[in-house]
């Protein structure tokens, strides 16, 4: 038995999609990029002052024609991430402002070797199946930051990549750098990255949102749709309220990209969450975004999608108690609704900071929410009356054959992150010993040396020398100067 969290019902769901499609019909959808109001109007939607209404029946081809699971692909072609079913998946927040020093504790700008620190990191976790490119690089041209982050990500990592792009020129850019990264081509059979892309709430696709869904359709790069209501803001307060905004959402764009494509994958994936009333703030780590995240999975999942959800974050500004507590929790609640990939593990301040430290503690969260997931299974013919048999009362279980050859399976054993032993050893905080543990795994983190790398440096460099920056921040040497910035 799998264990599951389901927030819905299925007649509730039901109302879901039925008011979710009306809405995509009154009052419709805003989109402003003039080829994909003409796909939808060519299609059969009714497009009048940049607000297409969508029919029911071309969103339900769309649905149709959307791949129910597909996968991403490692730079030595392992299929490593699923989309589909209820596979889970977990890979760093994207796209912080600051990163949380570890020596002070404190948030500053975040730089190229940060990123490249935390990619390092990432690539020893089994916990994450993909990389992300997790935060802005303050010492590189804000025009090339998006390019520049999936440059960083794709030299010192091989797995799969939760990437996206700001602007249509970086788009191209990034392409042509997957493109080098797959030996000259984009590779269809075997995407190595995929790309979030945002509406804008309520029911908005701006010019570059909605012209990226084409043209990555089109390019056959997996596209997943980050749909952000937030709870009694831009969005109805209540949360069922804001999980039919987030299916309108989700289906405008699915119809968009199919139409673009039919057959191209994308995910039905978000960032949910609540307004804050007292604060005036988006509390990531609230139990209610939990709630809406699992809430809006469960729709997508109705309609056979593969899914996506922002959560293992907090509101606090430091790796402390409320950040383990919030993150923990939303963990395991994602890993229940079979959420297929969660991003959002390192990240602290609502979003705005990552922390290395806590990117390798809520490792640990992670691989204790798959143990849950795992369940409770028999490991034999008998479930416990054959061991009795072999000690009777004495309650020498540490002498059976059968619990030196099931514990491990038994049992999750977590790294030196979590403390077990001897209180009176170390008397370190999580901090502390999270610091220990990501200067072990940088220590046994090997480069890749890929045979594209020279490929990838030569799209860096003409991006780089094209905004006026004459050196590529992160690369070499300027890895050993990140503890005396």
């Amino acid at each position: 038995m799998r264990p599951r969290l389901e927030l819905l019902d299925s007649n509730l769901i039901s109302r879901v999609l039925e008011e979710a499609f009306e809405l995509l019909e009154t009052p419709g959808v805003k989109v402003a990029s003039p080829v994909a109001r003409t796909l939808l109007a060519d299609a059969g939607a009714r497009v009048e002052d940049g607000i297409a209404r969508i029919p029911a029946p071309l969103v339900e081809q769309a649905l149709a024609s959307a791949p129910k699971e597909f996968w991403l692909y490692s730079r030595t072609g392992e299929r490593l991430v699923h989309y589909g079913g209820d596979t889970v998946q977990f890979d760093p927040g994207s796209s912080c402002l600051n990163i949380l020093d570890p020596e002070t504790e404190r948030p500053r700008s975040a730089l190229a070797a940060d990123l490249v620190r935390m990619v390092r990191v990432a690539e020893m976790l089994p916990e994450y199946s993909a990389q992300a490119t997790a935060m802005v690089c303050n010492d590189v041209p804000q025009e090339i930051g998006d390019f520049y982050r999936l440059f960083l990500v794709l030299a010192y990592s091989n797995k799969p990549v939760i990437t996206g792009a700001f602007s249509a020129p970086t788009l191209n850019a990034m392409l042509k750098l997957l493109a080098a990264d797959s030996g000259g081509a984009l590779n269809r059979d075997a995407p190595r990255a995929i790309f979030d892309v945002c509406p804008s709430p309520p029911l908005n696709w701006s010019e570059f949102a909605s012209e990226n869904l084409v043209q990555l359709a089109r390019a056959g790069v997996p596209a997943e749709i980050v749909s952000m209501p937030l709870a009694g803001a831009t969005a109805p307060v209540t949360l069922i309220g804001s999980v039919v905004q987030h299916a309108a959402e989700c289906l405008s764009g699915i119809a968009i990209h199919q139409l673009a494509h039919p057959g191209a994958p994308i995910v039905w994936g978000g960032a949910p969450s609540i307004f804050d009333m007292t604060g005036a703030g988006t509390p990531m780590g609230a139990i209610e975004t939990a709630m809406l995240n699992c809430a809006c999975t469960q729709v997508g999942k109705s309609l056979g999608m593969p899914t996506h959800g922002y959560m293992v974050a907090t509101e606090s500004h430091l790796v402390d108690a409320q950040a383990g507590m919030e993150s923990s929790m939303s963990a395991v609640m994602g890993a229940l609704a079979g959420i297929n990939m969660i991003s959002g593990a390192g990240m602290l301040d609502s979003l705005a900071c990552h922390s290395v430290e806590k990117l390798v503690i809520d490792a640990e969260a992670i691989a204790s929410a798959m143990r849950l997931v795992r369940g409770i299974e028999p490991r034999s013919e008998h479930l416990a009356t054959h061991m009795f048999a072999e000690i009777g009362l004495s309650g020498e279980f540490l002498k059976l054959k059968d619990t030196r050859t099931l514990f491990r399976s038994e049992q999750h054993f977590p790294s030196s992150v979590i403390e077990r032993g001897d209180a009176s050893a170390t008397f370190s905080t999580t901090f502390e010993r999270a610091r220990d543990r990501v200067e072990e795994l940088l220590n046994l983190y090997i480069p890749p040396s890929p045979p594209q790398l020279e490929a990838l440096q030569e799209v860096a460099l003409h991006e780089a020398d094209r905004v006026g920056l004459c050196t590529l921040p992160g690369l070499g040497s300027e890895l050993d100067s990140i503890h005396s910035v």
